[in-house]
């Protein structure tokens, strides 16, 4: 089974690759793609930088770097994996990663926001658990910043 990983450097994101190291540990046979999503330059960005190219060598090495916990993670349990950092809105561009790859399933931490905010600014998780053809596991960061799997 081939599981889709967002890694967006909190501490739930890390939670989810646990959880998906248990499950490889419990006989699931699986492995990895390890995902990243960057925002897309800002205009601002863009003009001040002069180099469009600078921009996208930045955000490439600013995803890679947020990738190294989990690459830890997955290196110590020994299970292999594939890395991608991307660029664009992180749901959509989530979606088009897992259906590049393959993916089978999705775990994916998601923060503890109130639902009333998180319908106010939606979450990348809810929406890919919307637009993803695959299931989607979600790890919820709890209040008391531990995590469980929400149901």
């Amino acid at each position: 089974m081939k599981i889709l990983l967002p890694i967006d450097g909190s501490s739930v994101a890390l939670d989810a690759v646990r959880f998906a190291i248990r499950l490889t540990q419990d006989g699931l046979d699986t492995s990895v793609v390890l995902a990243n999503v960057q925002e897309p330059a800002s205009l601002y960005e863009l003009v001040v930088a002069h180099d469009p190219q600078v921009i996208e060598q930045v955000s490439a090495a600013a995803g890679a770097h947020t990738l190294q916990a989990a690459e830890s993670l997955l290196k110590a349990a020994n299970i292999s994996y594939e890395c991608e950092v991307a660029s664009g809105d992180p749901a959509h561009t989530l979606v088009d990663i897992l259906e590049n790859y393959g993916c089978d399933l999705v775990v994916m931490g998601a923060s503890g926001m109130s639902p009333l905010r998180s319908a106010l600014l939606g979450s990348v998780s809810n929406e890919v658990l919307h637009a993803a053809g695959v299931p989607v596991m979600i790890v919820k960061g709890a209040e008391d910043g531990s995590a469980e799997i929400a149901e």
